[in-house]
């Protein structure tokens, strides 16, 4: 077991700073343009897998290789600082990636992984598609239905998929489906629909308050076939975990719930970036601006907003860091990976807005960048959990009883 420290070593800060450059060079000019296009960013991706930030091989070393859990959530951290919109565009894939290593075996994840990334010359997308128009935090409200066809070894797939980062432009979906509808979120499994299967296509497009430059769709499934292999965990080990469930006793985590706790403290670390970005901004630009004959900074109205954003900054990054650690070597005890990510989305949210304050009506015009910056702050409240399921989740786990 690691060592849990707040000293990160020499390579992770090699990638931090590496991460940043880029953020900084490429990922900020470029931002504006996505934004106002609402388009995926390809040539801003393309030129991340040139240099080995949108790969399979970044991704493997932040998840698996590193026994701190600290690399990733540094790494996303800059990327979000730079725009939360083509950083998204950039870890999007990551999503599915950690849905097939969190219910896939070996052999799966080598086979499917790297097909969510592509290569630089042709670059892939994966999308994890577990949300639906009437049920997102609500997991036991799913419908899509995933049926056995046991002649010719085919899974078949019917349904509606809502919210879905690279929602049907993806070379790979990784599906949440039902498998056994009378057990509610625990007869649940998982299931990759590869490059070109017929039956998968994209519903609507939607035009987004924030995160532009993210393309979210929704994927309709029509009689979807995929084989047998495309079972993450494969049939035998989801026949013995039904069945143990059926008997009444405890079954692993469903599938998507899998996947979210344990990306949750990396999209706190996305939070963190936002809110980085306007603080810094904001604190730049009280040194600067001028009223009243002296800068602004030196109004206590200002000066303290800005002590209050750094310290729930830094407050907001221990409790990230933490959950990594310990969803790397200790597991989760209290539900820190939903603290972290609950505290993150409330200081995004609250951070910009005092970043739009500080700017006054230059921080409401597009012209400046905290505006988008608060646009993208919000949906850290929402996706991946809300803000009240983040609670219901700490709450059962510092209770052990059963809150509704």
């Amino acid at each position: 077991m690691a060592e849990f420290s707040l000293e990160l070593n020499e390579d992770q800060l090699q990638i931090q700073k590496w991460v940043h450059e880029f953020a900084a060079d490429v990922i900020r000019p470029a931002a504006p343009e996505w934004d106002e296009r609402e388009e995926f960013p390809y040539p801003v991706v393309e030129q991340a897998a040139e240099i080995g930030l949108y790969g399979w091989e970044f991704m493997a070393e932040g998840m698996s290789g590193d026994p701190t859990g600290l690399t990733l959530p540094v790494a996303i951290e800059e990327l979000f600082w730079g725009d939360a919109g083509i950083g998204m565009a950039i870890m999007g894939s990551g999503l599915a990636a950690a849905g097939i290593v969190a219910s896939g075996t070996p052999e799966q994840v080598i086979e499917w992984i790297p097909q969510c990334y592509g290569t630089p010359d042709k670059i892939g997308l994966g999308a994890f598609a577990a949300s639906e128009p009437d049920a997102g935090s609500d997991v036991a409200g799913y419908r899509t239905r995933a049926v056995y066809d046991e002649a010719t070894d085919e899974w078949v797939l019917n349904g509606t998929k809502a919210w879905i980062t690279n929602g049907g432009i993806a070379d790979v979906h990784v599906v949440v489906a039902v498998v056994d509808p009378e057990l509610g979120s625990k007869g649940h499994a998982s299931f990759v629909v590869p490059p070109g299967t017929k039956g998968l296509s994209m519903g609507q497009k939607y035009k987004k308050h924030g995160i532009r430059a993210s393309h979210t769709a929704e994927v309709v499934l029509d009689d979807v076939r995929v084989p047998g292999r495309c079972l993450l965990g494969g049939k035998e080990k989801l026949d013995e975990r039904l069945a143990r469930v059926r008997r009444g006793e405890k079954g692993n985590a469903q599938a998507a719930m899998q996947t979210f706790e344990a990306t949750r403290p990396a999209v706190g670390a996305q939070a963190l970036g936002v809110a980085r970005a306007a603080y810094e901004y904001a604190l730049d630009y009280a040194k600067e601006r001028e009223a009243f004959g002296r800068k602004i900074i030196m109004n206590q109205s200002i000066a303290f907003m800005l002590a209050d954003m750094a310290t729930e900054i830094d407050a907001t990054r221990m409790l990230i860091w933490r959950a990594a650690w310990l969803g790397k070597n200790g597991q989760f005890k209290n539900a820190e990976g939903s603290m972290a990510k609950m505290k993150a989305g409330r200081v995004a949210t609250w951070v910009t807005e005092r970043a739009i304050q500080i700017l006054g009506g230059y921080g409401y015009v597009r012209e400046y960048p905290v505006e988008r910056w608060h646009r993208d702050a919000k949906i850290h409240d929402i996706f991946e959990g809300t803000e009240q399921i983040q609670q219901l989740v700490i709450s059962r786990a510092i209770s052990g009883l059963r809150i509704e």
